[in-house]
């Protein structure tokens, strides 16, 4: 993390008290060895403006926020700057109406859209395939309930003609994470329609590279995975106080209570957006144990360089 980025409150509010500030500290980070022009990667260029540089080869005029998510938006950069800020200072996440109301903004759209192309900054951060020994398993989130879990053999025999129109509202979470000895290495989290096998499959193959050794539970549409080791683990098969997915269980353990805390939590949270929420809590997961937390504003404002335009109507899709 640069020496200059800001640790405390005041030492953001100083250091980024102008767009100019902002915009410098936005090319350092997007060019850190010189402009570098997006259409021809020519060296060479001019300030033709405050905001418009001028390649020196092919004349193109580029700006430090174009073909990012800053990218025609309206709004101070000095604005973005304060909500990336309070963003990755709330360790539950963000409520479009808090942030509205902290920034002064006329519109809660616009504060809504602020935080969802936030995170799709955040998943894009570390989107390389896990690997070596992966632990993969499902949850079920029952937002009408409030909790969330997985369904039991008995519940699935004891469904009523209600509780089917219930599992409608309920969505299903792959989880995948990385066994790293005693710790939990890096997590993919994702919504799928169904547990077929299909499904399945497609989930590991997007997200686990291949040849690595994935552990599941007994569930037999995991059977049949190509060009993974796969490690069926068995009832009984455990010794006695361990689990046989114990990192997998740790993080849907941290993911539903997250979700819980989560503003949206206690009004549940819809399905159309569940997965952006997934892709912040993988990003908060992975940079946990920075110190400062500032250096979670840093990671944010990094990544938000290269990431592309997020048009308002394609907020709250699922990603590819």
């Amino acid at each position: 993390m640069p020496e200059d980025c800001p640790r405390t409150l005041t030492d953001f509010e100083r250091r980024f008290s102008s767009d100019d500030a902002c915009r410098q500290y936005l090319s350092g980070l997007r060019w850190p060895r010189g402009f570098v022009c997006p259409k021809c990667a020519g060296k060479t260029a001019w300030q033709a403006t405050r905001e418009r540089w001028v390649c020196g080869d092919c004349r193109y005029q580029a700006t430090v926020t174009a073909g990012t998510i800053f990218q025609d938006s309206h709004l101070p950069l000095t604005i973005w700057f304060r909500a990336m800020w309070y963003v990755t200072n709330q360790a539950d996440g963000a409520r479009a109406l808090d942030l509205q109301r902290i920034l002064g903004l006329g519109s809660y759209k616009t504060a809504w859209a602020m935080l969802h192309k936030l995170r799709r900054v955040m998943a894009s951060c570390g989107r390389t395939r896990l690997l070596g020994v992966v632990e993969v398993d499902e949850l079920h989130w029952r937002r009408i309930k409030g909790v969330a879990g997985r369904l039991t053999d008995k519940d699935r025999k004891n469904k009523t003609d209600k509780g089917n129109e219930n599992d409608k509202k309920e969505s299903l979470i792959m989880v995948a994470a990385e066994d790293d000895g005693t710790n939990v290495g890096r997590i993919r989290l994702r919504c799928v329609p169904d547990l077929t096998k299909t499904t399945l499959h497609d989930f590991v193959t997007r997200n686990i590279c291949l040849h690595s050794t994935v552990r599941t539970d007994r569930q037999k549409e995991y059977l049949g995975m190509k060009g993974y080791i796969h490690d069926r683990q068995m009832q009984g098969q455990q010794t006695e106080g361990e689990c046989p997915l114990s990192h997998v269980h740790r993080v849907m353990l941290l993911l539903t209570r997250w979700l819980l805390n989560t503003p949206q939590g206690a009004t549940g949270i819809s399905p159309e957006c569940l997965d952006s929420y997934l892709d912040e809590f993988a990003f908060r997961f992975r940079w946990r144990k920075l110190q400062p937390q500032s250096e979670l504003f840093y990671r944010l404002t990094q990544q938000s360089m290269q990431v592309e335009p997020a048009p308002f109507d394609s907020l709250c899709k699922p990603h590819p």
